[in-house]
C-alpha cells in the first residue's frame, strides 16, 4: 500500500462523527484526533461548556465541531440532538459511545460492603455504561439503516474482560456492553446492511476522573495499592494515556477495517494477557 492510498483510507474529511461523552480524557483526544483528520465532529454533551472550550482549542478547525446538548439516557434528547446533527452536517456516518464510567457509591470497599451498596448507585452505573450505549445506538443506528451503510464503535473496557474486584456494577455493566457490541454487529449486518459494522475497544488503565479515587491517593498523588498492583500486572508497566487509543479507533471507524465487525479490541499495554507468573 503506498501512502496515498493509506492517506485515503484514513481521511475522514466529509464524514460526520457523534461522540457521547466526548469532553472526557479520552473522548477530547479522540475528537481532536478525529477533525484533525478532516472528521465533521458532534460531540454531545449535557453540559455544553466543556464541548465549547474543547472546540476552542481546535482553532481554525472549531467549524468542524459542533457542541449539542443531550443526555445518554434520555432518548427524547438523544433523539432531538441527532435532528440537530442533521441540520448542521447533513448526516451521521460513525458513532463513538464513549460516556461511561463508575461511581464510588457503587464501589466495594472497607466502609461499604456489597450488602450496602445502594441501590439508586448501581442502577444509575448500569444506566450510564450499557443503556448510555444502547439509546444512542438506537437513535443514530437508525440514521445509519436508512442509508445502508455506517460504523459504531463502543468503548469496554478491561473490567468486562477480567471482572475486578470492588467494581461490581461497572465490570458487570462493561460485560453487556461487549455482548451488545456483538449481538448490534450482526443484527445490523443481517437485517439493514453489511456495511454497518459494529466494535468495540476495552482500554486497559488510564487515569481519568472516574478512576482517579481508586488507583492514586488524593492528598499525595501516589499510587494506591490497587493501582501499584495494576501497573505490576501490565507488562509495559505503565497506565496508557489518550493518544494510546486513537490508532485502533481510526483502524475501526476507517475503511482499513471494512470486513470488520463484531470485535472487542483490547488497548491495554498486555494486561488482558499476563497471567501474573
Amino acid at each position: 500500500m503506498d501512502s496515498t492510498e493509506f492517506n485515503r483510507l484514513y481521511d475522514f474529511s466529509a464524514k460526520t462523527v457523534v461522540i457521547t461523552g466526548g469532553t472526557g480524557v479520552l473522548g477530547a483526544e479522540m475528537t481532536r484526533a478525529l477533525v484533525e483528520r478532516g472528521a465533521n465532529v458532534a460531540i454531545l454533551a449535557r453540559n455544553l461548556a466543556p464541548a465549547e472550550q474543547i472546540m476552542e482549542l481546535m482553532g481554525p478547525r472549531a467549524h468542524q465541531a459542533a457542541a449539542i446538548r443531550a443526555d445518554v439516557v434520555d432518548i427524547a434528547s438523544l433523539r432531538d440532538a441527532a435532528e440537530k446533527v442533521r441540520e448542521r452536517f447533513g448526516g451521521v456516518d460513525c458513532l463513538l459511545n464513549v460516556a461511561g464510567g463508575n461511581k464510588p457509591g457503587a464501589t466495594t470497599g472497607a466502609e461499604l460492603r456489597f450488602f450496602d451498596l445502594p441501590a439508586e448507585t448501581l442502577r444509575q452505573v448500569f444506566d450510564l455504561n450499557l443503556m448510555g450505549t444502547v439509546l444512542p445506538s438506537q437513535v443514530f443506528g437508525r440514521i445509519m439503516a436508512e442509508k445502508g451503510e455506517g460504523v459504531i464503535l463502543n468503548i469496554s473496557s478491561m473490567a468486562a474482560i477480567r471482572p475486578l474486584t470492588r467494581v461490581v456494577a461497572y465490570s458487570s455493566a462493561k460485560a453487556a456492553v461487549n455482548n451488545f457490541t456483538q449481538w448490534l454487529a450482526v443484527h445490523m449486518a443481517q437485517e439493514y446492511s453489511p456495511r454497518i459494522r459494529v466494535n468495540a475497544i476495552a482500554p486497559g488503565f488510564f487515569l481519568t476522573k472516574q478512576n482517579r479515587f481508586l488507583l492514586t491517593d488524593q492528598a499525595t498523588g501516589s499510587l494506591t495499592a490497587r493501582g501499584q498492583a495494576i501497573v505490576d500486572h501490565t507488562p509495559m508497566g505503565r497506565f496508557g494515556q489518550s493518544e494510546d487509543l486513537l490508532g485502533a479507533m481510526l483502524w475501526l471507524l476507517s475503511p482499513a477495517s471494512a470486513f470488520v465487525t463484531g470485535i472487542v479490541v483490547p488497548v491495554d499495554g498486555g494486561f488482558s494477557a499476563f497471567g501474573g507468573v
